[in-house]
């Protein structure tokens, strides 16, 4: 697959990662319908993963790593108040429960355990919509 980022700006990747985050959610939001748990925190993982990768991206900073990315936002978000110690601890129950599903054996989630986080994780992406787009309106005019 050919990468068409070559002459895209920040603000286009920023763009595109929020909205990875939009579909990643209804993807999560389909196999919830479907009782397919273990897919369904894998896609609410992601779906939160690309949102907070879009507003580190908007304030400059990037992470090679998803254990990089998590303390790169909590450094950014959680510790400087942006968002409220819930929903820091959200993403470390999903980052969590994302490796425990994809990488241990005979791990299965079910609707008790799940659905409350697809509710979470729309406020999640929800607020880090917000705060991503005020992010944005600071950022220099860009040329491609």
């Amino acid at each position: 697959m050919k990468s068409k980022q070559g002459d895209k700006t920040r603000q286009d990747l920023v763009l595109y990662r929020r909205e990875r985050a939009q579909e990643t959610f209804l993807e999560a939001s389909d196999l919830a319908q479907s009782q397919r748990w273990n897919g369904c925190v894998n896609r609410l993982y992601y779906a939160c993963f690309y949102a907070v990768s879009a507003y580190l991206l908007a304030i400059g900073k990037t992470s090679k790593t998803h254990s990089g990315t998590k303390s790169a936002f909590h450094a950014a978000m959680v510790k400087t108040g942006l968002l409220s110690d819930s929903l820091g601890d959200l993403y470390n129950q999903l980052f969590d429960n994302r490796f425990e599903g994809d990488y241990e054996d005979f791990v299965q989630f079910d609707s008790e355990t799940v659905l409350p986080l697809l509710a979470q994780a729309n406020d999640f992406i929800n607020a880090l919509n917000e705060i991503t787009e005020n992010a944005l309106l600071q950022l220099p005019p860009e040329t491609p």
